[in-house]
């Protein structure tokens, strides 16, 4: 069958390809063809600028129209030669000699690829999608997913709500702050994953420059490759064998990892809140939730965002652990696996959408949150206990325990007929009995 949506063996590429078909531009094979491209008409150009050679001023836009214009059927060229070849960067290098020899700049095209090895290339392709992709793409989905956060944190912050420790009723808190706690861990990790850097190898054959200086022993290349690498926005490793050691991508796959985490966390977190009818969901005219069971609006889009995010980690996992890992100076394992950090990727900007989606159907339920705070007055028994405490009160955590601990149904009525049962002081009496579960909150910072 010819390949499409529905006979795509990956949903990443059937099921799902509508809502994620721009990622083709930094993950398709397609892609690494036009990066592989980008870079080696940079380098083509660089090597003018640093005086290897004389590059005619009028011929420098149609070498670099060559990158810009760069197009599918392009690509298929490359392709079709690659069948010769059984290489992929040589049959790049064949493809811009080729468009070279027809701006007539035939006596240049041995410049092409000057030096490198396949890994030069690759291994600054490769970085340069992954962080367009990653500021393009991620990073403004997970702040926007944030930015959400936020904005619900501030619409709920003065909703009153039963704190759960270990399943069991616990001292009250804020829906907003709860919230919070996500936008707060959100923030901070991706504090931590913007400060690792994209780094790419670029030095030949060992990462030595062995050829580079062969041939031009007087230039300095470690200046060059430094300066080459940093103009396109990446930073070079100094000491590498054939490829790049991959620790820089390693770190970003576990960053990415952690955030996924806390997404997990945060859809089992709005599930359950869901499952105790704390939130209801906005209904769709014509969609179903069950096919036996009429009245079901099932939280799948928190549950489809999970599946998502657990099936990315897996994959991270895999690619964190094998990249960095490499026989001498090289084999060739990391080939196969650097052609496949998009399908992470696009689970993770499909679960981002997916849990987004599912934000937009919640409708607070006030009324059953405010119900479970006036069924579980016992939450407050810490609050008479402290004050307790503070008035010297003898053994106020014991008389509260024995009130309270495992008892079936502590109401408003038990509570208050306890307090006034104290030989405490009226003043006293009257601070401890305007203590409810609703306003026994404490205190956050300002959001």
């Amino acid at each position: 069958m010819e390949l499409q949506s529905l006979t795509a063996i990956s949903p990443i590429d059937g099921r799902y390809r509508n809502q994620l078909q721009q990622l083709d531009e930094y993950f398709s094979e397609y892609a690494l063809i036009k990066y592989r491209v980008w870079i080696e008409i940079e380098y083509f150009l660089f090597l003018a600028d640093a005086r290897l050679f004389k590059l005619p001023a009028k011929a420098r836009a149609g070498v670099k129209a060559i990158a810009e214009n760069f197009s599918l059927e392009d690509a298929a060229t490359i392709k079709e030669t690659e069948k010769i070849t059984n290489h992929d960067v040589k049959a790049v290098e064949y493809f811009i000699k080729s468009k070279l020899e027809t701006l007539q700049l035939q006596d240049l095209k041995e410049w092409v690829h000057f030096g490198l090895t396949s890994q030069d290339i690759n291994n600054t392709s490769i970085p340069l999608s992954w962080k367009q992709a990653m500021e393009f793409e991620y990073l403004p989905a997970l702040l926007n997913l944030t930015n959400n956060l936020h904005s619900l944190a501030t619409e709920w912050k003065d909703i009153s709500l039963l704190a759960r420790t270990h399943g069991q009723p616990a001292s009250p808190t804020k829906l907003g702050k709860e919230i919070m706690v996500f936008v707060e861990r959100l923030k901070n990790q991706v504090e931590l994953l913007v400060q690792v850097p994209y780094s790419a190898k670029f030095g030949g054959a060992t990462g030595n420059f062995n050829a580079h200086y062969i041939a031009y022993p007087k230039k300095n290349w470690l200046q060059l490759g430094n300066q080459f690498v940093e103009s396109l926005g990446l930073q070079r490793q100094q000491f590498t064998t054939q490829i790049e050691h991959y620790d820089n991508l390693a770190a970003h796959f576990d960053a990415l990892k952690r955030i996924n985490t806390i997404l997990i966390d945060l859809c089992r977190d709005i599930w359950t809140y869901i499952s105790m009818d704390y939130f209801k969901q906005k209904t769709k005219k014509g969609e179903i939730g069950s096919s036996a069971m009429p009245h079901k609006v099932n939280p799948i889009d928190f549950e489809n965002a999970e599946g998502n995010l657990g099936m990315a980690s897996a994959i991270l996992e895999h690619l964190a652990g094998k990249l960095p890992i490499s026989r001498l100076q090289r084999d060739l394992t990391d080939s196969t696996v650097l052609r496949n950090i998009g399908v992470p990727f696009a689970h993770i900007i499909l679960a981002i959408r997916s849990i987004e989606k599912g934000l937009g159907k919640l409708v607070l339920n006030e009324k059953k949150i405010q119900d479970d705070l006036e069924a579980n007055w016992a939450v407050v028994a810490e609050a008479i206990q402290t004050i307790l405490r503070r008035e010297n009160y003898p053994n106020p955590y014991e008389a509260l325990k024995e009130l309270t601990r495992g008892k079936a149904a502590i109401d408003k009525k038990a509570i208050h007929s306890f307090i006034r049962s104290l030989k405490i002081s009226s003043e006293l009496k009257k601070e401890l009995l305007a203590i409810t579960p609703s306003n026994y909150t404490g205190k956050t910072p300002d959001y």
